[in-house]
C-alpha cells in the first residue's frame, strides 16, 4: 500500500467552452508509486468517465506517460483524457521537447497533441479492428437501442483501443430519440451517429454508450469521434472536416471538431478548460 502524500490534481472540462457542459476529466498530475488497485479505486470514487494519471515517459520521444482508468478498469487510450490531460500537464508547468506538438505515451503507442487557438486536439491514433459488424451482434445492437434492423444505414467496428463499434442511422434526430436497454448489451462499447440536416450547427449527432466499462453514456467522447472520423472521411461519408455534437441527452453541450489533414491524419479536437486545480491525498 502506497504511503499517503499530497499530489498535484486538476479536473478539466473538455469540449465546451461553456463551464460544466463538457466532458470533465480527473488528472492526477503525479501518479508515480500508485498501484493499479489504487488507480482504479480513485476512478471508481470520482465515478467521472475518466481519470488519469500522469508519469514519466519510457520512451524518448514521449513528453509524458498517461494512464487511463474509467469506473470500470483501465483503457489503453481515450480522447477527452488525452486533451484534459495534456492541458493539465502545460498548466502544471509541462514544457514539450517539440515547439509544435506535445506526445503523449499510453498503452496503445505514442499519440500527437497539437494546441490551437483556445483549443487542443490529437491525432487520431490506427485502429487495432475495424470492418462490419456481424450479424447477431448487430440484431442485438438493434433490439437494445429499440429499433428495426432497417433503420441501420452502415455499421462498422471502429476500435482504437476501447473496443469502440458504431451503427449509422438516418437523422440526428433518431441518434437522440434512442432510449437503449444495456441489459441486452451489458459489455457493450458502441455509439450511434446520424446526419443534422444540411446548414446546421453541426454535421452530426453522436452518442457513445459504454456500459462495459460502467458508463453508460459518455458526454463527449474523443476516442470514438477519431475511429468515426477515420471510418467516414475515408469512405466518403462525411467532409474532410466537420463538426459533432454529442451530450445532449445527458445535458451536456459538447461541440467536436474533425479534420483530415491532407496526410489523411485525422485530428480530434476542441475546447478544454481547467476549473479544479488544487492537490489530492493519495
Amino acid at each position: 500500500m502506497t504511503v499517503p502524500r499530497s499530489r498535484t490534481f486538476a479536473q478539466v472540462d473538455v469540449f465546451s467552452s461553456s463551464p460544466c457542459l463538457g466532458n470533465p476529466v480527473a488528472v492526477v498530475l503525479d501518479g508515480t508509486d500508485l498501484s493499479d488497485q489504487e488507480m482504479q479505486r480513485l476512478a471508481r470514487w470520482t465515478n467521472l468517465s475518466e481519470t488519469t494519471f500522469v508519469l514519466p515517459p519510457t520512451t524518448a520521444e514521449a513528453d509524458y506517460r498517461l494512464r487511463i482508468f474509467s469506473p470500470g478498469g483501465e483503457l489503453p487510450f481515450a480522447g477527452h483524457p488525452t486533451l484534459g490531460s495534456a492541458l493539465a500537464w502545460l498548466d502544471n508547468g509541462g514544457t514539450s521537447q517539440r515547439s509544435d506538438l506535445i506526445v503523449q505515451e499510453c498503452a496503445v503507442g505514442s499519440v500527437g497533441v497539437r494546441r490551437g487557438e483556445g483549443t487542443l486536439s490529437f491525432a487520431a491514433p490506427p485502429l487495432v479492428r475495424d470492418g462490419t459488424l456481424d450479424e447477431e451482434y448487430l440484431d442485438r445492437i438493434a433490439a437494445a437501442f429499440g429499433i428495426k434492423r432497417d433503420r441501420v444505414l452502415t455499421h462498422q467496428w471502429v476500435d482504437n483501443g476501447p473496443g469502440w463499434a458504431v451503427v449509422r442511422l438516418p437523422t440526428a434526430e433518431e441518434v437522440l430519440a434512442l432510449e437503449p436497454d444495456f441489459s441486452l448489451i451489458p459489455t457493450a462499447m458502441v455509439g450511434a451517429i446520424g446526419a443534422y440536416s444540411e446548414g446546421a450547427e453541426h454535421a452530426f449527432e453522436l452518442r457513445t454508450f459504454a456500459p462495459g466499462v460502467g458508463v453508460a453514456e459518455d458526454p463527449g467522447c474523443g476516442s470514438m469521434n477519431a475511429s468515426v472520423g477515420q471510418w467516414l472521411i475515408s469512405t466518403g461519408g462525411a467532409p474532410s472536416s466537420y463538426r459533432v455534437s454529442q451530450g445532449t441527452r445527458v445535458g451536456r453541450a459538447c461541440t467536436i471538431e474533425v479534420t483530415a489533414d491532407e496526410d489523411g491524419t485525422v485530428w480530434v479536437g476542441g475546447a478544454a478548460t481547467s476549473y479544479i486545480r488544487g492537490t489530492i491525498t493519495l
